[in-house]
C-alpha cells in the first residue's frame, strides 16, 4: 500500500510521536510525504519532537498544525491529547514540492511570498494543493484563494486552518521546523490521482433565485423582489423544524457553474448570511454576490450533514473504477459532537464507504476543497481527500 497512517493518544508528547512514526514505519519505511496532526496538549514540547520526527521518518516533505480535535482511522479525538500521522510513496512518480506562504506588505499592496517556482509551469491536470494555515494571519479569502482561481483555476486546492488556539499561538509544522504564521503546503506533480468530496452538510429549501440586483456582498433582488419578499412567501410552505432550523442558522447556496440546467449537491457554495435589512428587504451575504447569480436558501442539521456526506461519498466510489487507498480529512470544529449525538461521525462514514484505508485529519477553522470547479474555503464542511489506491 502506497499510504500509512496511525493514531497515538498517548498524554506524553515525546512517547505519542514516538508512536506514529514507528507504527506508519512499519506500514511503509520509506515515504515521501508525511503529514501530521495534533492536538493543543503536545505544544510545550512541539519544536524538539517535529525534528526527531522528520530525521525518524527521513520523508522528503513534512507539513503539519495544530488542531482542536484529531482524526485517526475511524476515530475522531475531542478535547484529549492526539497525534495522528499520515504517510505516503509514489516511488518518484510524484513530484512533491513543499512550501511556506507569508504575507509582506509592499509598496504596491499586500501580497504573498514564498510559492513555489514549479506552479508557474505546472499541469493543473496532473497537480493537487495541500495547505494548511494560519487562520489569524493567512489571507485565505483576500489574497490566496483569489489568485488561485484566476491564475491557476483548474489545480485543485484542500486543506484547512489550524485551530484550538488562541490568536499568537498557532504552531505549523515545516520540515523539521516549527512557524507561526501564513501557511504550509506541498504541491503535489504527476499521476497522483485524488478526488475531493466536499460535503457542505446543508439541504435546499424553496426554489432557486436569480440576484437580479445588487453589489458587493448585498443582494438588493432576487427574481425582481426582495430577498425578505421572497422569503415571507417561502415561510408558510416551510415545515415547523426547517423553520427554526433557518432562525437559527440561516445559509444561502451560490451556484458556482451557471451552464447546468438543474442544480444538485455540489452545485452550490453554501454561505452564511449576516442579516436582512427590514426597511429595504436586502440581504446582506458573507461572500460577494454578482447579478444573473442563482441562488437558494439553505438549512443545515445533523440529519443534513449526515445525508450530505453520505451520498457525496457513495456517487463519488461508483463513480471511479480505482479503489480507495487512503484519504485525509478536514472537517469542521463545528462538527463532532458539537453537531452528531454520537462521536466519530465524519471518519465513521468516510471508513465505512471508501474501506479500512489510512485516513488522518484534524477539526478545522475554514475547510479548504474544490466546489463547482472552483477553490473555496468553507464552514460546517468535511473536506475529503481521496486518494487512489
Amino acid at each position: 500500500m502506497p499510504f500509512a497512517a496511525a493514531l497515538s493518544t498517548a498524554p506524553e508528547t515525546p512517547v505519542a510521536f514516538a508512536e506514529v512514526a514507528q507504527a506508519v514505519l512499519g506500514q511503509l519505511p520509506q515515504p515521501d510525504l508525511a503529514v501530521v496532526f495534533f492536538s493543543p496538549h503536545h505544544l510545550a514540547d512541539i519544536e524538539v519532537v517535529t525534528k526527531r520526527l522528520h530525521d525518524k521518518l527521513h520523508v522528503k516533505s513534512l507539513i503539519g498544525c495544530v488542531g482542536d480535535a484529531i482524526v485517526g482511522g475511524s476515530r475522531e479525538v475531542e478535547q484529549e491529547p492526539a497525534v495522528s500521522l499520515w504517510a505516503a510513496s509514489w516511488n518518484g512518480s510524484v513530484q512533491i514540492d513543499p512550501f511556506h506562504l507569508t504575507l509582506s506588505r509592499t509598496p504596491d499592496g499586500p501580497t504573498l511570498f514564498g510559492w513555489p517556482d514549479s506552479l508557474l509551469e505546472v499541469d493543473p491536470a496532473a497537480a493537487a494543493m495541500l495547505l494548511l494555515g494560519d487562520p489569524h494571519t493567512f489571507p485565505t479569502m483576500e489574497l490566496f484563494l483569489p489568485y488561485m482561481n484566476e491564475n491557476h483555476a483548474a489545480l485543485r486546492v484542500a486543506g484547512g486552518m489550524a485551530s484550538g488556539v488562541a490568536q499568537g499561538q498557532t504552531v505549523l509544522l515545516f520540515g523539521d521546523e516549527t512557524v507561526n504564521e501564513g501557511a504550509v503546503g506541498v504541491l503535489l506533480r504527476g499521476p497522483v490521482k485524488l478526488r475531493h468530496v466536499v460535503s457542505q452538510g446543508c439541504r435546499p429549501i424553496g426554489k432557486p433565485f436569480v440576484v437580479t440586483k445588487g453589489h458587493d456582498n448585498i443582494i438588493e433582488e432576487l427574481g425582481g423582489r426582495s430577498p425578505l419578499e421572497q422569503l415571507r412567501e417561502l415561510w408558510p410552505t416551510l415545515s415547523e423544524r426547517d423553520q427554526q432550523l433557518f432562525r437559527h442558522g440561516p445559509h444561502i447556496g451560490m451556484v458556482i457553474n451557471e451552464c447546468q440546467d438543474r442544480f444538485t449537491r455540489g452545485d452550490f457554495l453554501i454561505r452564511n448570511l449576516y442579516g436582512f435589512d427590514s426597511e429595504s428587504g436586502s440581504l446582506a451575504v458573507m461572500d460577494f454576490v454578482r447579478v444573473g447569480q442563482t441562488v437558494q436558501f439553505q438549512v443545515r442539521d445533523a440529519a443534513a450533514a449526515d445525508e450530505d456526506l453520505k451520498e457525496l461519498l457513495v456517487s463519488d466510489r461508483a463513480r471511479h473504477a480505482a479503489k480507495p487507498g487512503g484519504a485525509l480529512l478536514f472537517s469542521c470544529n463545528g462538527r463532532g459532537t458539537r453537531l452528531f449525538t454520537k462521536p466519530n461521525h465524519d471518519a465513521t462514514i468516510i471508513r465505512n464507504i471508501t474501506g479500512e484505508i489510512p485516513l488522518a485529519g484534524f477539526f478545522a477553522a475554514g475547510e479548504l476543497g474544490p466546489v463547482g470547479g472552483r477553490n473555496a474555503v468553507h464552514g460546517f464542511t468535511a473536506s475529503v481527500v481521496v486518494f487512489d489506491e
